[in-house]
């Protein structure tokens, strides 16, 4: 463990500089294929009756927030293993995070949505792992997560960090494209946040 008395001063830390090289690595994930993929996220979304979002640990944080969005938006929107999360079945969509390629979690309801009549959406950092294989569509945005960081091009970024403010960003621009798609305001959106905090 490192010694405690040694200060951020004393290392010499250039906390710019590093947040410069963050937000290039966050950018360089965005390519032209990235706007294909907003645009058929938000055809999914707009055609969904429902829309459950889910995934594990850090991932899960990024989907919550997804769904936070979706619910300032109007949508019907919930998260998988809240207590008032409905089920799924014949026009809904399940929206899971899958950075690594597949969780078991994810590729359990991946089937348990398919069965009910659902579609399956699978945002992920390796479009040939087993969730993207299980999922009427994918999203890829190509970042280093766990499945990866520990080859000569690892990110500055701990472990999965970098697909993850990737997924900040990208449902964060997904929510502009689908506020312009749905002809709403910021103002509407905000009149949907809760007044409960």
């Amino acid at each position: 463990m490192a010694d405690p008395d040694v200060s951020a001063q004393t290392l010499d830390v250039d906390i710019p500089a590093l947040a410069r090289r963050t937000c290039d690595e966050v950018a360089a994930v965005f390519t032209p294929a990235t706007s294909d993929a907003a645009a058929r996220t938000s055809d999914e979304i707009v055609r969904a009756r429902r829309i459950a979002c889910y995934g594990v640990g850090r991932e899960g944080l990024m989907m919550r927030a997804l769904c936070m969005r979706l619910m300032h938006l109007g949508f019907d929107a919930h998260v998988v293993g809240d207590m008032t999360a409905p089920p799924l079945g014949e026009g809904d969509l399940l929206l899971a995070s899958a950075g690594p390629g597949a969780f078991s979690t994810v590729l359990a309801l991946l089937g348990v949505a398919r069965e009910a009549g659902a579609r399956t959406l699978v945002v992920t950092a390796q479009p040939g792992g087993a969730a993207a294989r299980q999922a009427d569509v994918v999203v890829h945005l190509p970042a280093q997560t766990m499945a990866d960081d520990q080859g000569p091009q690892t990110s500055l970024l701990p472990m999965g960090s970098l697909y993850e403010a990737a997924q900040l960003v990208f449902f964060d621009l997904l929510s502009i494209l689908l506020r312009e798609r749905t002809g709403q305001s910021a103002a509407d959106l905000r009149a949907r946040h809760t007044n409960l905090e």
